[in-house]
């Protein structure tokens, strides 16, 4: 398997784990009923809608289609689906669509047409079309590859709250691709990430804390996020980090310090991620 293949999968896989989400966001902003749990039903509700000719429908039967809920998976037929929704000019639509070209899912894979749909949705300002651009940018797929660019759309959506692309910029700040190095940089995108969810921030954050690196070096705290990530991480690779850094950490601390961590940690996932570090 050639690099450029490598770097599609790696890319691809991140993309349609936040297009989920967003998918999601789209499915609760829609007024026709929708059942996360009977996807078949879901599916004989939309039929009607569609003949409608209602855009959301139209993506949404897409959706189901792409993930195989309630019909057989069939890439050609999202497609169908996306594309129709896509034309009457919804975003989400157009970004899943140009997700198709740029996977070859359902089709031949085509960077030309990829970039086309990505780009009217980035037209409408969508956040998550902007991170998308910034992750071709920043592996090199369907465009050169441009650091300085791939930071400039991680901006955008990061400004808009898209949690992968906080991430991803706090990366970026924190290597010094794209941007100048900057550790304070890092440690906010990465929070903002962190405090969305996003296990990978989280684990970069406590990884901070360890090397005093754009905050005081404090073992509570690195321990705490390590901990949080662990727990909230579904990738195997970050629950290993996790695992690695709870080690690690544990042995430069006190009993009473690791009794600490671990409340802090348990009030942070309790609380959704939000308020997590001491007062």
């Amino acid at each position: 398997m050639n690099q450029l293949i490598k770097q599609v999968l790696i890319l691809c896989a991140g993309l349609f784990a936040l297009s989920g989400q967003a998918m999601a966001k789209s499915q609760s902003d829609a007024e026709p009923p929708y059942s996360a749990t009977d996807f078949a039903k879901s599916e004989k509700l939309y039929r009607p809608l569609a003949r409608q000719d209602d855009k959301i429908a139209y993506f949404n039967l897409g959706f189901l289609y792409h993930n195989g809920q309630g019909v057989p998976q069939d890439f050609q037929e999202a497609i169908k689906w996306y594309r129709l929704s896509a034309e009457k000019g919804y975003a989400t639509a157009q970004w899943s669509l140009g997700l198709m070209y740029l996977n070859g899912q359902g089709t031949h894979q085509d960077f030309d047409e990829a970039l086309k749909w990505l780009r009217l949705a980035i037209d409408q300002g969508d956040s998550v079309a902007q991170w998308i651009f910034g992750t071709m940018y920043y592996n090199g797929q369907g465009v050169a590859q441009d650091y300085q660019e791939a930071a400039k759309w991680y901006l955008l959506a990061a400004e808009k709250g898209e949690s992968l692309a906080q991430f991803n910029l706090g990366t970026m700040y924190d290597s010094g691709k794209g941007v100048p190095p900057d550790y304070k940089a890092a440690v906010k995108w990465y929070r903002l990430a962190a405090e969305q969810g996003e296990s990978s921030a989280q684990f970069n954050l406590g990884t901070m804390y360890v090397r005093g690196r754009g905050v005081p070096q404090d073992h509570v705290l690195a321990h705490m996020w390590a901990n949080v990530a662990g727990g909230n991480a579904t990738d195997i690779a970050v629950q290993k980090r996790a695992a690695d850094l709870l080690n690690s950490e544990e042995k430069l601390m006190t009993v009473s310090q690791i009794a600490e961590a671990q409340e802090l940690a348990k009030k942070c996932s309790a609380n959704k991620f939000k308020g997590c570090e001491r007062k």
